[in-house]
């Protein structure tokens, strides 16, 4: 291996990994700028951010159960990614998964028990497999591009589910907050133990976590995964070597609604106990950042999950401590969006120059067939034809 060769191994993955660091970095740079023009000191923002993530127990807790819903609308853009898909309606796929969990009690009041919970887990995902499939369906099928049919299905599903909870499926006791009725306490879902004890961490982050676990073993060490990583990679190669491509693109855009629906249901079950607004708070969004930030890689979402879950956490010590508003903590969230978009564009226009350059730096074939010989050899003289 030559050095060149070497040196573009080891450099592409750190490039993968140092820029979205660096535009992390930029981003809290960024966000001190804005604390200081508010007139707070910076360095106390910045304090106060790692104090409010993993300062102490509760703060960790309190940064773990927001990481766990991250991890799965995170799968939602990662999975159709891996298949060359940009998908961004874990929004809709999530609300509509929180209200099917709790709708269906309505439907089987007798459900109880694990298998109840089961069942409301399950329509949580197949109600967001079969929303960001439709979108999938919509790209392969009509044409239509999935970045914008996902994000118009979102806005739909929001519509949808106001509507429905706010109307045919309303509790009457729910007066000031409009909210389905509570979900039986047998069918919750609880905390996760330590040291014998139960915390706040309810089981969703091992549902995200696992999850993740899942989706990196079966693209890389399976063969279906490895498929849908030549569909994502170049999808007329892909068809040119018989890969059922529509097939492929349906699952992806399924299984990543389905991790974005069972988000919705675990929200339901393990925090909100009820569909209502509260569920409508831009976790589908920032797991569109979290994915950018962990380039699609299942494996790298839930480090990435949980650093964004701590500046969530993060943002009523801000408002306690500095007087920002809790939604401040939004800001920080827009610049890392930003900067990361930025950082994928300098490095696609980057990596196109080097392959430019690559290229014309190889030897061009010669011409004259007789240019690989000796100077010395003679050139070849044309065999007359063959008479018949």
């Amino acid at each position: 291996m030559s050095a060149v060769e070497s040196s573009g191994r080891w450099r592409d993955p750190a490039e993968a990994v140092l820029l979205p660091v660096l535009a992390l970095l930029g981003a809290l740079l960024a966000f001190g700028v804005f604390v200081w023009l508010s007139g707070q000191s910076a360095l106390e923002a910045w304090k106060l951010l790692f104090l409010g993530a993993f300062g102490d127990s509760f703060s960790w807790q309190n940064t773990l159960q927001r990481a766990a819903p991250l991890m799965l609308t995170a799968l939602a853009v990662a999975l159709p990614a891996q298949a060359g898909l940009t998908v961004i309606g874990g929004e809709g796929a999530l609300v509509l998964g929180a209200l099917a969990a709790a709708a269906l009690p309505y439907a089987f009041p007798a459900l109880a028990g694990t298998g109840g919970t089961t069942l409301l887990l399950l329509a949580g995902a197949l109600t967001g497999a079969l929303w960001v499939g439709l979108a999938g369906w919509l790209r392969q099928g009509r044409g239509v591009n999935e970045t914008i049919s996902s994000l118009l299905l979102a806005y739909l599903a929001i519509a949808l589910f106001k509507h429905i909870v706010e109307g045919p499926l309303r509790d009457p006791a729910s007066l000031n907050k409009p909210s389905t009725r509570p979900v039986d306490e047998t069918l919750r879902i609880g905390g996760m133990p330590w040291d014998g004890v139960p915390t706040d961490v309810h089981w969703g982050l091992a549902f995200g976590v696992g999850l993740c676990v899942a989706a990196g073993i079966w693209l890389t060490f399976t063969a279906s995964g490895f498929a849908m990583r030549v569909v994502g990679g170049n999808l007329r190669t892909a068809r040119g070597v018989g890969l059922p491509a529509f097939a492929l693109i349906l699952v992806a855009c399924g299984l990543g609604g389905a991790a974005a629906g069972l988000a919705g249901a675990i929200e339901v079950m393990a925090v909100h106990t009820a569909a209502n607004a509260s569920l409508i708070a831009g976790l589908g969004y920032t797991g569109i950042l979290v994915s950018f930030v962990a380039r699609h890689n299942p494996w790298a979402i839930p480090p990435v999950a949980i650093l964004f879950g701590g500046f969530g956490a993060a943002g009523s010590l801000l408002q306690r401590r500095l007087g920002l508003p809790d939604a401040s903590v939004l800001v920080l969230q827009g610049f890392a969006f930003v900067l990361i978009l930025a950082a994928e564009a300098g490095r696609g226009r980057l990596l196109a120059a080097r392959a430019a350059k690559a290229k014309s730096s190889q030897p061009s074939a010669p011409s004259n067939p007789s240019a690989t010989g000796s100077p010395n050899e003679p050139a070849a003289v044309p065999m007359p034809p063959i008479p018949t």
